[in-house]
């Protein structure tokens, strides 16, 4: 019976989550589309350069069919990028699908560790502190939290290269080593940039998760009743309390997905990630339309399905969830 509830909720939520994704993924291509064609100067007169003629401008705009009305050229670009076709370069002349395939991996792992950091750090902080409120892994919590809190992730990236790369020297500055040379390798190169972008979420997980703890530690009749029967504190804590309160920091990681991926852009920039943060920077300065279009579309999408995977994450946890029904 559970196992049916579960696979029900899951699909229901599939396939509501899926129809609901359509317009909003429809609208992203189509805002993304429109503001790469207000771009002034135009993507034909970047490529020819500053000393092209108006003839080697205008072959160049035929040969993009940059003169087509916008419809034809959105249509034409959505039902190719579809069928998996996301076009060619400008600046490079590659494939675009090409520059992804290298690029996504990259940033893939760059945010993942950065999540896996931010929660493995933010859970047992936040357990700790309410378990001894005002104790000192309460206040060095709270000196934290309102810390990272504070300070820029680009500021906090030149720190942690000045701390780590500069003085102590156990951890390169910039570069990207790939996996396929080796874990620890491209471990070293990425422990710096993925630290620097999970810290902020990290303590914003600690605050929120030591919030929900402290609350139902106070006033549930769950934990009224677990105390009652002689658990003790800690599995009081951690097998009621924290059980619970993974919803609230389900719903923030998925909330988060799309900080993370949007930070991805500046903390690849100041440590020389070749993902698809640096990728859309280049494509910005070179005016590579096409490029940044696909990007968008990408990572929006990342952030859409991210929504999708806290949904089910949420069936599977309690299948009683009812989603667009009241509460029986």
């Amino acid at each position: 019976m559970l196992h049916r509830l579960i696979r029900s909720a899951a699909l229901r939520i599939v396939a509501t989550r899926l129809l609901q994704a359509i317009p909003v993924m429809w609208a992203v291509t189509l805002l993304t589309y429109s503001l790469m064609n207000l771009l002034p100067g135009g993507s034909a007169l970047v490529l020819a350069g500053p000393g092209a003629s108006s003839a080697e401008i205008e072959a160049i705009t035929i040969r993009l069919h940059l003169n087509e009305p916008f419809w034809d050229r959105y249509y034409h670009w959505l039902f190719a990028m579809v069928h998996g076709d996301f076009g060619t370069s400008y600046s490079t002349g590659q494939p675009v699908s090409k520059i992804l395939a290298v690029r996504l991996p990259v940033t893939a792992e760059l945010v993942v560790l950065a999540m896996l950091l931010s929660v493995a750090v933010a859970v047992p902080l936040a357990t700790l502190a309410v378990r001894r409120p005002h104790g000192i892994a309460d206040r060095l919590s709270l000196v934290i939290c309102m810390t990272g809190l504070s300070i820029p992730g680009f500021v906090l990236g030149l720190i942690m290269i000045l701390i780590f790369a500069v003085h102590l020297r156990v951890l390169p500055a910039v570069g990207f080593t790939p996996l396929s040379d080796g874990l620890w390798p491209n471990l070293r190169t990425m422990i710096l940039p993925s630290s620097t972008l999970g810290f902020a979420l990290m303590c914003n997980y600690t605050r929120v998760l030591r919030a929900d703890l402290s609350d139902q530690m106070r006033g549930e009749d769950y934990i009224l009743t677990a105390r009652a029967k002689g658990i003790s504190p800690w599995q009081v804590l951690i097998r009621h309390a924290l059980r619970n309160s993974a919803f609230s920091l389900l719903t923030l990681i998925g909330l988060n997905l799309g900080v993370l991926l949007g930070g991805t852009v500046l903390i690849e920039e100041i440590f020389s990630i070749p993902g698809m943060g640096s990728a859309l920077i280049q494509a910005v300065e070179t005016q590579d339309v096409i490029v940044v279009e696909a990007v968008v579309v990408v990572l929006s999408l990342g952030v859409v399905l991210s929504s999708l995977l806290t949904d089910l994450l949420y069936a599977v946890l309690d299948p009683r969830i009812r989603y667009g029904r009241p509460a029986s």
